[in-house]
């Protein structure tokens, strides 16, 4: 797999996931996340291509569903995931998350 930067800064997390794929539902753990993907660990496989929907029990916003989300990667347990589909509300609210995780670190994201 060829290099490349990601278009949006990860954020560390650790928020209870569950995840659906095709009639399996898995059980895990976010570990990081950003506008455009997550990092999550589970007790069911996911396979590179796969694609699954979420629902993410953020620290701050409660509960949000994430439609669609492709797997781009696998190691073991781990799994790095791209969000294809999030409507319009959960999209800000997954920003309104990421502003309050950066004032907390001191970061500048700009």
């Amino acid at each position: 797999m060829p290099f490349s930067l990601r278009p949006h800064q990860r954020f560390p997390v650790y928020c209870c996931v569950t995840y659906q794929v095709g009639p399996l539902q898995g059980r895990g753990t976010v570990w990081n996340f950003s506008l455009s993907g997550w990092k999550l660990s589970g007790d069911v496989p996911l396979q590179v291509g796969q694609t699954c929907s979420l629902t993410v029990h953020l620290p701050i916003e409660g509960s949000i569903v994430v439609t669609a989300a492709m797997v781009r990667w696998v190691r073991g347990q781990e799994f790095g995931l791209e969000t294809l589909a999030i409507e319009k509300q959960t999209h800000s609210r997954v920003e309104h998350v990421i502003k309050q995780l950066v004032e907390e670190s001191g970061e500048n994201i700009e």
